[in-house]
């Protein structure tokens, strides 16, 4: 505990005194002409330096203070990922503002509730796309002052274009420079820099204010437990509504000079791997599947000696990485199959999907199967677990390039202590827990307790050398009507480990046994139907083959003989639909809305219950 404390004490007097403004400025100074963020423009980028990005800032600034934004007020936020959604919430916190990005999946209602909530004076939209989620409700938020449009600017006083915004900014900011400085100075340490919303599995978002002092605390613990490259390359993909990407990609960029390129839609984030060649790449699970659905129908197209040469080729790469895990030993043998096959095939293969320059790789926000984690280290990339939630700022666990154990979320960060209560809870305490949900007495009273420890709500264990798993959500926790406890991820995950299982979910509360809907891989079934001869036009008509359903059915049971009985599915139903974050089964982090799920397919899950 000692030990803890003093590197606790350290790390804070390492970033005592510093805002997001105070690094933006010292980044900007050393760091002038490196290249801060890319757009994507045509065929090519289009790119500001460290030093043209903080004058957009200090522009959008002054902008918002002529507009009449006061110190503490909040901006809310919502469009894509690109470079003036980074620079306008820069630009609210250098103005003393606190920027709100917020999901862009929210129903009106819920955008509503937020900017209420967090008392947004302005906002700052996309388009047309996202003006059409605020206007059902925008008569009712009395205290919005002005919305200002990236595009497609709307007629009337309520709005602002990006053009005149940033035309008023530069104006002010020439005329008096002084009073903006003044303003950025006068941010401290402890005062909020944004506040994140929860994604609404449980219910109405709850606002997490994060200050200053929690910010740099996981940037400089993040930075001493991974080692990330200065002046590395990555990709901004995720919504900023989430921390792990505002964590990685606005907070972090500051402190380690990082070239932040822009996907601005999903659908594109593999030719953007190419493109890029990220030197450090976060992704939730989802993500991962994903991309390994499409490498393995590429793959798969392959002649036979082909493939077979892939696969020995992989099972040297996934030996090396199991081999390199913190208590093990790389062989002299093990290294000698894994640099052939890195020479003949795999750092090929790494090539055609951007990762040939990766040094750092990793996934949160739910598991990831031990399957997607083995695919890729046979590809010798080690997609290495962290954890954390928007309540501690991000991760306060982690696993790191040079000390991993695959299937863990890693050990503590340094200066963070954890225990584990008696029903198996996790618990936290350092600076980068949240001082509390915003305006929500009674919920922060459930999440911290009076000695400081942040109750995370999951279920988890530590090994002997400090590395933790996580079971699952305490609440999402099955207890079968025999009184068994069980957890969902668990199955989920054996369930998709056949590429041909896109989406699991299991369900069992109060009820003799486990059962399961299931989706298919839209990118992965096409491909295995038409290699088998299988004609069909839609994926609904694709999930009503024989065919399809005998090997899913095959896909279940090798799933049920690596689980215990009690965990074992008992009757499935394959829908002819995937589950998403538009269709509202996914939050926009693309984890399981399991209540929304449970509520649309009640009478089917009665049905797989029913006698048969």
């Amino acid at each position: 505990m000692a030990d803890v404390l003093e590197v606790r004490a350290e790390i804070e007097r390492q970033i005592s005194g510093r805002t997001v403004c105070e690094q933006l400025r010292q980044t900007a100074e050393r760091h002038h002409d490196a290249p801060a963020y890319s757009d994507p423009d045509g065929d090519g980028w289009s790119t500001l330096t460290y030093g043209q990005a903080r004058q957009r800032v200090l522009e959008i600034a002054a902008a918002f203070a002529a507009l009449g934004l006061e110190p503490g007020e909040a901006v809310a936020l919502m469009m894509v990922n690109r470079s003036e959604h980074v620079l306008a919430d820069l630009g609210t916190v250098h103005a003393g503002g606190v920027g709100c990005t917020i999901y862009s999946t929210f129903a009106p209602d819920q955008i509503a509730f937020v900017a209420t909530d967090v008392g947004a004076r302005y906002a700052v939209l996309g388009g047309r796309a996202e003006l059409a989620r605020w206007e059902p409700v925008l008569d009712s938020l009395d205290g919005l002052r002005k919305i200002i449009m990236l595009a497609e600017t709307p007629p009337g006083e309520r709005y602002m274009s990006w053009a005149d915004f940033l035309d008023l900014g530069r104006e002010r900011l020439a005329a008096d420079p002084g009073s903006i400085e003044a303003r950025w100075r006068a941010v401290t340490p402890s005062d909020m820099a944004t506040v994140l919303y929860t994604s609404g599995t449980t219910g109405t978002p709850k606002g997490v204010p994060l200050t200053h002092t929690n910010i740099f605390y996981e940037v400089a613990a993040t930075d001493r437990l991974t080692s990330l490259p200065t002046r590395g390359t990555q990709i901004s993909y995720l919504t900023y509504a989430h921390i792990a990407e505002r964590a990685l990609s606005l907070y972090l960029p500051l402190a380690k000079a990082s070239h932040v390129y822009f996907c601005t839609d999903l659908a594109n984030l593999a030719a953007t791997l190419g493109q890029v060649r990220p030197m450090v790449f976060f992704g939730v699970p989802r993500v991962w599947e994903k991309m390994m659905a499409r490498l393995l129908a590429v793959l798969a197209t392959g002649p036979e000696e082909r493939q077979a040469a892939v696969r020995e080729a992989m099972a040297a790469g996934a030996a090396y990485v199991e081999a390199g895990q913190h208590g093990h030993t790389v062989t002299p043998e093990i290294r000698a199959a894994y640099e052939k096959a890195d020479a003949a095939l795999l750092s090929v293969i790494r090539g055609m999907i951007g990762f040939d320059r990766a040094e750092w790789t990793a996934t949160g926000a739910a598991p990831l199967s031990a399957e997607v984690q083995r695919f890729y280290a046979g590809l010798g990339i080690k997609v290495i677990d962290v954890y954390g939630m928007t309540e501690t700022t991000g991760a306060f666990t982690g696993n790191s390039p040079a000390r991993y154990r695959l299937g863990t979320v890693g050990t503590a960060e340094p200066g963070v202590e954890i225990r584990i209560a008696e029903d198996g809870e996790l618990l936290t305490r350092s600076p980068l827990n949240t001082l509390g949900y915003l305006n929500r007495p009674e919920a922060t009273a459930e999440l911290i307790d009076a000695d400081g420890w942040l109750h995370t709500g999951d279920i988890g264990t530590v090994d002997e050398d400090g590395f933790y798993r996580v079971v699952d959500r305490k609440k999402e926790l099955i207890i079968t009507a025999g009184g068994e406890n069980i957890s969902p991820a668990e199955i989920e995950n054996r369930l998709t480990e056949h590429s041909l299982i896109g989406q699991a979910l299991a369900y069992g509360d109060d009820r003799p046994h486990p059962v399961a809907l299931l989706t298919l891989d839209a990118e992965v079934a096409p491909g295995w139907a038409q290699a088998r001869g299988i004609a069909f036009t839609t994926l609904a008509e694709l999930a009503e083959h024989h065919d399809v359903l005998r090997e899913i059915d095959s896909a279940v049971r090798a799933a049920n003989a690596k689980l215990a009985r009690v965990q074992q599915v008992k009757r499935w139903a394959l829908l002819g639909t995937e589950w998403t974050a538009e269709t509202e089964e996914l939050t926009p982090s693309l984890k399981l809305k399991r209540r929304v799920i449970h509520a649309r397919y009640a009478d089917l899950i009665e049905r797989l219950y029913a006698p048969h």
